[in-house]
């Protein structure tokens, strides 16, 4: 498992919030996920799955689409906060996330089992 991220202190601070304790075996690798060379020395040529997660909508499509389409890694994520981008690339065959959506029904389920109380 290898982690990107272009903040070298992002990892530092994962690990002082117990985000990535010391059962992490993986790497950590500093730099932009839509970088080609930064994603080669990540491995991206020998990864299972892929997964992006940064706080822009538009660099997670990206490099979930460079992984998936350049790369043919075979498990790609992107977490995208717009719920109709994420519908959009969804029905391109891009597999989404999007928190928005989520978080949308689960408070709805709050409410509505408060309300069968």
């Amino acid at each position: 498992m290898v982690i990107v991220d272009r903040d070298p202190n992002a990892f530092s601070r994962a690990s002082t919030r117990g985000v990535l304790t010391r059962e992490f075996k993986g790497d950590q690798v500093v730099g932009n996920g839509t970088d080609v060379d930064v994603l080669r020395r990540a491995g991206i040529e020998r990864a299972d799955g892929f997964v992006a997660v940064t706080e822009g909508d538009n660099r997670n499509i990206m490099a979930s689409q460079i992984a998936k389409d350049v790369y043919k890694v075979p498990h790609v994520v992107a977490r995208i906060y717009d719920p109709e981008r994420a519908d959009a690339y969804e029905k391109l065959g891009l597999h989404t996330i999007c928190p928005t959506i989520d978080g949308a029904r689960h408070i709805e389920k709050v409410l509505l089992e408060r309300e069968s109380r």
